[in-house]
């Protein structure tokens, strides 16, 4: 066998397992309509009010159940079987943006109903997400869950370059109602893949029974463990302050560039081709460290300020491609390091914390991004990403080298 035949093996050695086999290809249909629709809401938006701040509200709408909910959905994650809850969870947001497509179809939409709906994929995601990351473990098993994070993320970030892309073509040519109508459809894939998946072959670990304060118990959990309780920080400060992407491509690539959505499909498919690379990169590392956690945040800063200062649409693509690759190094070790650090009982809701903490801080942010983009202009928010997680880096550089967190601790934890 060659090196390079080793390498591929290595990469996508957990695709040997039949049930995440057929999760890795339903994700990559299903996350592209995703996508396709995350465009489309973003340019409805637009066009309905043309003001940044509402852009921001809607992200903010979206993502404000994970705040509230969180916790309690990675209780229900660690109580209830996942695949059975994952088949819940994805009827329901297909149903959601067949209704956003039927609306927008026929003209009937309006800014509240785009709101009201925003919300409500919110509520579904907050119970989908901390599932869909402790179901990992039990399709692969602990030997594979860091490959498998890698491959997710690649799979993610796959879909970030095909769906914006496809959705700016389709905007420009038909409208925006396609866009959801098909994510709409695309489900049905990840739903035929979960119907299809061998029970017997799961790695399941025992339903936690119910009982008083395991909220609390998941809490004190994260906090007794340096490894966890410094990641889970380093990732909420990022989250709030970094990871504003989605209001700052839109709003560059319309006010900034003076472009339409193709320059914005563009933009994000650019940058999510980054991200599919870090995510191949992480995939064939065997243990996350806390070297590559600090670096890639670091990275990440540094390349946020060069895109703040990018002159043009082609040099802001240029270096949105080695960002994305930055960005996803960060998220990809931060979930590896998590997974492998928790306890199988305490997963869920360690993983509810981590989309709390990521995810749900996306309102804070998106609040904030859509307010200092009408007061400063977009490249503001560019510019409070890359000094935040420099700053970011360097003081929990400080804590780890101070004992909070030593790098070989989450080898030890796996």
């Amino acid at each position: 066998m060659s090196l390079a035949q080793a390498a591929t093996r290595r990469t996508f050695r957990s695709l040997r397992v039949r049930n995440y086999r057929l999760f890795f290809f339903g994700q990559l249909v299903s996350l592209t309509g995703t996508w396709m629709q995350q465009v489309g809401q973003d340019w409805l938006v637009l066009r309905l009010t043309d003001r940044p701040l509402p852009l921001g509200i809607t992200l903010a709408l979206q993502f404000a159940p994970i705040l509230v909910l969180g916790a309690w959905a990675g209780v229900v994650a660690d109580r209830l079987d996942k695949r059975r809850m994952l088949l819940a969870t994805q009827a329901a947001m297909a149903s959601l943006a067949l209704v956003l497509g039927v609306l927008t179809a026929s003209g009937t939409i309006r800014l509240w109903m785009v709101y009201l709906l925003a919300l409500l994929l919110g509520c579904t995601t907050a119970f989908d997400m901390p599932t869909r990351q402790a179901f990992v473990s039990e399709m692969v098993g602990p030997d594979r869950v860091a490959n498998a994070i890698g491959l997710n993320s690649a799979v993610f970030n796959s879909a970030r370059v095909i769906g914006p892309a496809v959705a700016g073509v389709l905007i420009v040519a038909v409208g925006i109602a396609p866009a959801f109508l098909i994510n709409a459809v695309s489900y049905l894939a990840v739903i035929g893949g979960l119907l299809a998946m061998d029970p017997a072959r799961l790695h399941r670990q025992p339903p936690v029974d119910r009982a008083k304060g395991q909220v609390r118990a998941g809490l004190r959990h994260v906090w007794a463990d340096p490894v966890l309780r410094s990641t889970i920080a380093l990732v909420a400060v990022v989250g709030v302050l970094g990871l504003n992407y989605r209001v700052a491509l839109p709003l560059l690539a319309r006010f900034t560039f003076g472009g339409g959505a193709g320059a914005y499909g563009a933009l994000a498919s650019i940058m999510a081709a980054g991200s599919v690379v870090g995510a191949l990169l992480a995939a064939r590392r065997g243990r996350p460290s806390r070297a590559m956690l600090l670096g890639s945040v670091a990275a990440f800063g540094l390349l946020s300020l060069a895109a703040a200062a990018a002159p043009t649409l082609a040099v802001e693509a240029v270096v949105l491609a080695p960002l994305g690759l930055a960005s996803i190094t960060f998220l990809a070790t931060a979930n590896s390091t998590l997974q492998l650090a928790s306890s199988p009982g305490m997963r869920g809701r360690v993983m509810a914390l981590y989309g709390l903490v990521f995810l749900g801080s996306t309102p804070l942010g998106g609040l904030l991004g859509g307010w200092m983009a009408g007061e400063f202009g977009p490249r503001s928010i560019l510019v409070l990403s890359g000094v935040s997680s420099i700053a970011a880096a360097g003081v929990a550089a400080l804590f780890a080298r101070g004992g909070s967190a030593p790098p070989e601790e989450a080898d030890r934890a796996a």
